[in-house]
């Protein structure tokens, strides 16, 4: 019988039942052997699930991480490096080949060493100690059938070994603007640049929107879905059909070829700040971060505490990486968001008669072609070419016309692994040392936050910046020499602060870069609404005697801003039914918080969509609206309160008709999802913004399976600009993947949440158990000190050589 076939046969046989328990998930000390190990290390795992790992020596510390990771994630680390490696068609069948032919294609191809290097002075030592603590639960797992997850071996996946380049793939990386660029040079060929300016937002706005002609030419042609199929193919998550799941667990009425649904694109965002010791109780720093992501399962993050001569860090991360990137050590705590820096460009290339050269600098280069092979599970192994041009990976070719377009990124320079360059700021003792380590992160492009014990705080950007002397980098370009990027700008001149006069730093994505900086041709031009930015300045500059729970508090904080502009509009506004003028006067004493229980809320919301919708409608011409779906909020806000001739001749009587329609819509929207009577509605309701988790098998499986592998519904309140960020969807999406708080005067007070739970294995008690806590934003302690994590803890196992 193979290895699947075991693993199908299992799974028919336990497939409800086997996730009632797990015979290594047990709340007594136990010892395990684990080959490659030098000494003896101690991992306690607290009552929410998180590890505190100490180690006599470096190796066996990131070998014990690779090892808890594995142990709690091995579900999401396979598929993580299946996709880095482009080898899911070898277990799953050739509809994957081309994914994996992607995948192959953006594979960073640098010297690894120097790769490894890169990271850490032992970087090399410390990635393949992780690795090799990866692996060692890949062979206990191979051994020992009863420790397969359940969902792995619903697919019929048998974990691999991990090797360092899985560990510095760049198939996760958060990137832009590759995805952007062809839309917006169509815009720009259809409209005209001034009339795309005015219905996008450029920050600063002196931007130039020149578009060549051949550039011009070829998105006049080309999809999107065709020239970025790869690009997209890389880095999306995958999507599963139902004849590719055991029988057992597939719901009767599957159809082969029913899939799951792939996520929404992640949003990247996060909200940050560091109070500095003058506004807080303690007289200390108090530094917070909630990092917004894709609200997943298992969850992106995986908190850690690693303890060993020179280490004393903890904190969250993604599983896949050792080290952590959000956190704290015994000297200092930091935090990060998103950055406005643009690190990639699309390259449009003429070429030769034979396809095989492009032109280049009044010549021809030839394209350099990598040949590889993918397995294909029943179909033997397929042949794929991988071209490439000096700017990097090539995306398409039209042979006909003799047109190709490669990506030039950041990530595919030196050190373009995400989040890695955490390894040297996890040793950092001051802002020094702090900047200094930041130097060396590259991707993706951050703020960074950092409040230490000596009372400093500071802010430093850090990203692979490309200069571009001749252009803005937001359309794609020709190939051939007049655009290249002259350098990187060195980090250190990325914007920054130390001390400020204003006590605090924050940053939650918006363009918050003073306009005196004198390197905007390094950043981005295209920023998040500055709903959440502004309103943490607003909440901040009358701080005083902050606490680690006034903080957490903020990260909870659902006021929406935007209401203030928007809802007074309706108070000249009359409707003519009992119902509608209900819904408006209770709009109008709402407090314009999101609350999940909120009558307000619920009639909010609903309303600023229509009233978004609207609006776009009616200043993007049809046949630009599949480039420009969306107008930002903050423009929407302005041309309603402030009408000007985008919207027609009568500016504001097409602003006024807005309101009404969208207002109409709302009732029968709310009238829809509650009934007549106004006291039902409530913004958290199931049927309205809630936190529903799908497993990534959701779609196919059986009601039973469902009810135990995705947590949820929960009432959720906010929305994607409050602070207390829960996306825009009615079922949230997107939001903080992870919330810290922590008061540099006391480590052991540092807060956390974490969603749904530690581990992805959905037998372990760990599963889902942080999902209430999360959803009723209510933090868990994140315990530092021996004697705390002694009170904390849920289980202790000792590895041993």
């Amino acid at each position: 019988m193979t290895v699947r076939s075991r693993r199908h046969s299992w799974i028919a046989g336990a497939a409800v039942l086997a996730l009632a328990g797990v015979p290594w998930l047990t709340a007594h000390a136990q010892s395990i052997s684990a080959r490659g190990l030098h000494a003896p290390v101690t991992l306690t795992r607290d009552s929410a699930g998180i590890v505190h790992i100490e180690a006599q020596n470096e190796h066996d510390l990131f070998f014990a991480q690779g090892y808890s990771a594995a142990r709690d994630r091995l579900f999401q680390l396979e598929l993580w490096r299946r996709q880095a490696t482009g080898t899911m068609a070898e277990t799953l069948g050739p509809r994957w080949v081309a994914r994996d032919r992607a995948a192959r294609l953006m594979t960073y191809r640098g010297d690894m060493d120097t790769e490894l290097a890169h990271y850490h002075p032992r970087g090399k030592a410390i990635i393949e100690a992780f690795v090799a603590g990866v692996n060692a639960w890949v062979d206990r797992v191979r051994a020992d059938a009863s420790l397969m997850p359940p969902d792995l071996a619903a697919l019929g996946i048998t974990p691999g070994h991990w090797t360092p380049a899985v560990v510095v793939s760049r198939h996760n990386a958060l990137a832009s603007n590759a995805s952007d660029e062809a839309g917006l040079a169509r815009a720009v060929r259809m409209l005209g640049s001034d009339a795309v300016k005015r219905r996008r937002r450029f920050e600063p706005g002196n931007v130039r929107l020149a578009l060549d002609s051949a550039v011009a030419q070829l998105v006049a042609t080309v999809t999107d879905a065709r020239l970025l199929a790869d690009y997209s193919g890389s880095r999306s998550a995958p999507s599963f059909r139902a004849d590719e799941l055991a029988a057992s667990w597939r719901r009767p009425s599957a159809a082969p070829a029913d899939s799951t649904a792939r996520l929404e694109t992640d949003r990247w965002e996060s909200n940050n700040w560091v109070i500095s010791g003058a506004r807080t109780a303690s007289g200390k720093p108090i530094v917070a971060n909630d990092p917004h992501r894709a609200i997943s399962l298992p969850s992106l993050r995986y908190l850690v505490h690693l303890k060993a001569p020179g280490w004393d860090v903890i904190g969250g991360g993604e599983p896949g990486i050792p080290g952590v990137a959000i956190g704290h050590n015994q000297h200092g705590a930091w935090g990060l968001t998103i950055c406005g820096i643009d690190s990639e460009d699309l390259y449009v290339y003429q070429l030769d008669a034979a396809n095989r050269a492009y032109r280049y600098r009044g010549g021809f280069e030839p394209l350099r072609v990598l040949a590889d092979t993918v397995r294909v599970n029943g179909g033997g192994a397929v042949p794929v070419s991988l071209p490439y041009t000096r700017h990097g990976p090539v995306l398409y070719v039209d042979s006909v016309r003799h047109v190709a377009v490669a990506l030039r990124a950041g990530w595919l320079e030196p050190g373009g692994a995400p989040y890695l360059a955490s390894l040297r700021l996890d040793q950092a003792t001051n802002w020094t040392e702090a900047r200094a380590a930041l130097t060396y992160a590259r991707m993706p492009a951050l703020n960074w936050i950092w409040g230490d014990t000596s009372g400093t705080i500071g802010w430093q950007t850090a990203g692979v910046a490309p200069v571009r002397r001749n252009w803005e980098g937001l359309m794609p370009v020709p190939g051939d020499g007049r655009f290249e990027w002259d350098g990187l700008l060195p980090i250190a001149q990325l914007p920054h602060e130390t001390n400020p006069a204003r006590g605090y730093v924050g940053t939650a994505n918006a363009f918050n870069v003073p306009t005196t900086y004198a390197h905007f041709e390094a950043l981005a031009r295209s920023w998040s609404d500055p709903f959440r930015h502004d309103r943490l300045q607003q909440v901040l500059d009358t701080t005083r005697n902050a606490t680690a729970a006034s903080s957490g508090a903020l990260q909870h904080d659902a006021y929406a801003l935007a209401a203030e502009r928007l809802v007074p509009l309706l108070d000249r506004v009359t409707f003519p039914t009992p119902l509608a003028k209900a819904a408006r006067d209770t709009l109008l004493a709402w407090n314009r918080v999101l609350d999940a229980e909120s009558r307000g809320a619920a009639i909010f919301v609903a309303w600023e969509r229509r009233l978004a919708s609207h609006t776009a409608a009616l200043v993007v011409p049809p046949a630009a609206r599949p480039l420009l779906r969306t107008v930002p909020l903050s423009r929407v806000v302005e041309l309603l309160t402030r009408p000007d001739s985008l919207l027609g001749d009568r500016p504001e009587g097409a602003r006024n008709d807005i309101l009404v329609r969208a207002f109409s819509e709302t009732i029968d929207d709310l009238r829809q999802r509650f009934g007549d009577d106004l006291r039902g509605w409530r913004y958290g309701d199931a049927r309205f913004h809630h936190a529903r988790i799908a497993h990534p098998l959701d779609a196919l499986v059986s009601d039973s399976l469902k009810r135990l592998l995705s947590p949820g519904p929960a009432p959720r309140g906010g929305y994607a600009n409050t602070l207390l960020a829960t996306s825009n969807a009615d079922n949230q999406n997107h939001g903080a993947s992870l919330r810290v708080v922590m008061d540099v005067a006391d480590w052991d007070a540092a807060l956390v949440t974490n969603t749904p739970g530690q581990s992805g294995d959905p037998r372990s008690p760990f599963y889902a158990n942080l999902f209430p806590s999360w959803a009723q934003n209510r933090f868990l302690p994140l315990p530092y000190s021996p004697a705390a994590v002694k009170r904390q803890t849920a289980e202790v196992v000792v590895l041993t050589p």
